[in-house]
């Protein structure tokens, strides 16, 4: 992702969520995501079909092994443990597994040495083959991950955002993808975040400045007070990623 300087606009690009410069506004994290909940786009034409029932671990293995070899099999079955330990505890403590599970285990790259692409937004079993991924990358395993352990979608938001680089008043950001989650609606959401490994309220990540966030359910946008009018073409690489994972065994 590319560093750039603040020049003092609030827009970001109609098209899909990319790492491509997007300026903002200095403002307080929570505050800003005060006007995100002003825009909800229903996403229903990309979910239909899409569940939360048990990965299909036989399909998942196999893809794995053959694109990523035998090793991306051991990942898949780590990961699939995780789960299963997890099951039983509560929100908190899933967030806390799920987040250390892939900051330990996933080495940051950028796209383009990963998979030779500018954007590419991988599924969780890409991530797991791979051994590395991006901020996107990052944040969608984790938020299947979640899912699967049964954390309702209207708690967890993939949020891009902007994050303060260098020093302070230096005016330099970089685009950043991070995980929230949402105790409840009117709560400031916890963030999940591949850059620190514990886990903040969004009151102490002043360096982080939401654009728009989304999820199975719906896409807000920051500072809109209606809702996005075309969502299924801003967001055309989620359809694609939760096309491709129901391919690899994902429900």
């Amino acid at each position: 992702m590319t560093s750039v300087a603040d020049n003092g606009h609030d827009k970001f690009s109609s098209d899909t969520m990319t790492a491509a410069p997007c300026p903002h506004r200095r403002r307080p994290f929570p505050g800003a995501f005060a006007a995100v909940a002003y825009g909800l786009a229903v996403l229903a034409s990309l979910l239909l079909g899409l569940s939360y029932a048990a990965p299909d671990l036989d399909r998942m293995l196999q893809v794995a092994r053959e694109r990523f070899g035998p090793e991306a099999g051991e990942s898949v079955r780590a990961w699939r443990q995780m789960l299963g330990d997890a099951a039983t505890v509560d929100d908190q403590e899933k967030l806390q597994r799920v987040n250390t599970f892939f900051n330990r285990r996933t080495a940051f790259e950028d796209d383009i040495v990963i998979w030779q692409q500018k954007d590419y937004w991988a599924t969780p079993l890409e991530t797991l083959g791979r051994k590395a991924g991006d901020c996107e990358d990052f944040s969608i395993a984790k938020y299947m991950s979640l899912r699967l352990l049964g954390v309702p979608a209207e708690r967890l938001r993939l949020i891009y955002v902007r994050a303060s680089m260098g020093a302070p008043g230096s005016g330099i950001s970089q685009a950043h993808m991070v995980l929230g989650y949402y105790p409840s609606p009117a709560d400031e959401p916890l963030v999940l975040d591949n850059l620190i490994g514990d886990i903040r309220t969004a009151s102490r990540r002043p360096d982080l400045f939401p654009i728009f966030s989304f999820n199975a359910e719906g896409l807000w946008v920051s500072g809109a007070s209606s809702s996005s009018a075309d969502p299924t073409t801003r967001l055309s690489r989620w359809r694609s990623v939760l096309e491709r994972m129901r391919e690899e065994g994902l429900p």
